[in-house]
């Protein structure tokens, strides 16, 4: 793992609770490989699990909420224009978007697990000016088991945590499988049960 990495990690542990939450919401580091470094660090005693698990949840649905604010502020426009200080490109946008568009407000929750989509979904949610009570739920709700199994797998693999993504990715598959099947029955249901027009 680059040295860099290493270095951001240890910076932001240092702060405690407060540093796992703060690299959730920077997003520089992607939240698996933090939650990881966070298991590791309940092993060695610095972090109490409740507290880690509470800081990964509240600073993963805060990154969400940052980016849904800046999709119901500044559009598409800003978007295009800043995106990439936010690491999204323009296909990712263009992916979420049309996730949002086809599914709806349930695919918020589906998304969290699938790789690309999980952050820049919040955008169209911003844009198109969901429930900020609703999709804080369903990001919340997203947050909690994604926070348990990465934290879960930082502390059995303890000083190979560093090796997590490569680990979690047999277990990641079937949890893709599975979001992108609630998103397509949430699309089912809604479309059946809307009110049909002559």
């Amino acid at each position: 793992m680059e040295q860099a990495i290493l270095n951001i990690l240890e910076w932001l542990t240092g702060l405690g609770y407060v540093g796992i939450a703060l690299g959730l919401m920077l997003e520089v580091i992607p939240s698996e490989i933090v939650l990881g470094y966070g298991g590791y660090l309940i092993v060695l005693g610095r972090v109490g699990f409740i507290g880690a698990f509470a800081a990964g949840v509240i600073g993963g649905t805060i990154a969400q909420l940052i980016l849904y604010w800046i999709g119901s502020y500044g559009g598409r426009p800003f978007l295009e224009k800043y995106g990439k200080f936010l690491l999204l490109k323009k296909h990712h946008l263009d992916l979420a978007e049309t996730w949002f568009e086809k599914y709806g407000s349930g695919v918020i929750f589906g998304a969290r697990f699938i790789p690309v989509v999980r952050h820049a979904i919040s955008i169209p949610a911003g844009i198109a000016k969901m429930s900020i009570w609703k999709f804080t739920l369903y990001t919340v709700a997203a947050m909690i088991p994604w926070t348990l199994f990465f934290l879960y797998l930082g502390i059995e693999l303890g000083s190979n945590w560093m090796y997590i993504k490569e680990v979690a990715r047999p277990y990641l598959i079937p949890i893709i499988s599975f979001a992108l099947l609630m998103a397509v029955v949430y699309y089912l249901v809604k479309k059946f049960k809307a009110p049909r027009t002559n």
